[in-house]
């Protein structure tokens, strides 16, 4: 299988979100995704992106994603590359493409002069985890991911 990878244009949106939709109902989270296309268009290519995405095709047609943006480490004093999404669709797992996308992105942390390339991945998904380890990946056992969102979000900001 031979496949290529290319930064997501605007005319990107819908295959963006359809894959986010599929992603969503791989992670069991079907009804969970808000975004629309009008809020992904914002986001990858608004006069203030906040992200960046990439498209894997095989023979023109995509059959992956990855959606990406930097964050900051105050310790190593540099930026980082943060992944929030990687999907590829079930008929191309298998054939490289989840690697050469996460190779891909780990190129451009490299170019950019990131100190990390970091990610998170749902515990229940053995198969992701055992992959991630094969290419260097380190858990970050001490660590949990804290979120605030709607009520509470709008109650943490003394608004609600």
């Amino acid at each position: 299988m031979s496949f290529a990878i290319r930064p997501a244009t605007r005319a990107d949106v819908p295959t963006v979100l359809r894959f986010v939709r599929e992603l969503a109902a791989f992670e069991r989270e079907p009804d969970a995704v808000a975004a629309s296309e009008a809020l992904l268009a914002e986001a990858l290519f608004g006069a203030h992106p906040a992200a960046e995405a990439v498209i894997a095709e095989q023979d023109g047609a995509p059959v992956g994603f990855a959606l990406f943006f930097h964050n900051f480490s105050t310790w190593t004093g540099r930026r980082g590359l943060y992944l929030e999404d990687l999907y590829v669709t079930p008929e191309a797992r298998g054939c490289g493409v989840g690697e050469a996308l996460l190779r891909h992105l780990a190129g451009v942390a490299v170019t950019r002069g990131c100190a990390r390339f970091e990610w998170s991945v749902l515990d229940w998904n053995e198969a992701a985890v055992r992959f991630y380890r094969k290419l260097g990946a380190v858990g970050m056992e001490d660590w949990t991911v804290q979120r605030v969102e709607g009520d509470a979000l709008v109650r943490l900001a003394g608004r609600g």
